[in-house]
């Protein structure tokens, strides 16, 4: 892959080219389409790198490239995002779109929104898949989902809470940020679990749906039945249209 240095090792990825590499002593991933797209444009995924892909494997039939940086369980907290920042300038250096297409499942919304909302330039748009939006929801469980004690534990240390009740108060969570994003335009996609009873979509997407509407921004979002799992449409095809129609990726 052209432009592409600190090469640790190439391997494959559901038959891609895959380069394994490090960025600010993170692990990351890069996967590179058959053929490239104009511009490089690129699907960023934020955490679980090999879950449920079918999203990832048609963008890269269509010559986007997919890449990943591993950050830990941590929650998308400020460190986390220090990280991000690195990684979206190391990309950049590398000759990628200035606007990736940022992919979260689950926990994974944490990350790619705290992300977009550090820099909404920097993003071509947010794709949340039954995502967190609202770390009381989950892992704090302090609605009527049924959360995580273990994970809540560790996101007060990762975030540096002094006391559970700081969490509570605290207004850095994606439902509370969203003006940032309405106000550069960042287009947001949701596709979510009507029954999810670990992250309710009603303390999570149906919440930024509504605020993100009074904002007057763009939020589509694709409901559909069951639980948390498994994540993504059945068939990616309406959204992947969507995204090529109305989304600005190089």
């Amino acid at each position: 892959m052209e432009n592409l240095t600190g090469i640790d090792c190439i391997g494959e990825y559901c038959s891609y080219e895959l380069h394994d590499i490090a960025v600010d002593n993170c692990p990351c991933k890069v996967v590179a389409p058959r053929e490239f797209l104009p511009g490089r444009p690129w699907i960023w995924k934020a955490e679980f790198f090999t879950a449920f892909p079918k999203f990832e494997l048609a963008m890269l039939e269509k010559g986007f490239h997919l890449a990943f940086m591993s950050v830990g369980n941590t929650f998308g907290c400020p460190s986390a995002m220090d990280h991000f920042e690195k990684f979206y300038d190391a990309m950049i250096s590398w000759g990628f779109s200035k606007r990736p297409i940022m992919l979260g499942l689950s926990r994974g919304g944490l990350y790619i929104y705290n992300y977009a909302i550090r820099h909404p330039e920097n993003v071509g748009c947010l794709y949340a898949d039954n995502p967190v939006c609202d770390f009381k929801s989950w892992p704090g469980g302090k609605g009527t989902g049924e959360g995580s004690d273990s994970n809540w534990e560790k996101l007060l240390k990762d975030y540096g809470f002094a006391s559970e009740q700081e969490a509570l108060e605290y207004k850095g969570n994606p439902v509370d940020n969203l003006e940032i994003l309405a106000g550069h335009g960042v287009k947001l996609i949701h596709a979510a679990r009507t029954e999810d009873t670990v992250v309710p979509i009603a303390e999570n997407t149906d919440i930024v749906e509504k605020r993100y509407k009074e904002l007057n921004g763009s939020i589509k979002v694709y409901r559909h039945p069951g639980g948390h799992h498994p994540h993504g449409l059945d068939d990616p095809t309406p959204l992947i249209d969507y995204i090529l129609e109305n989304v600005r990726y190089v």
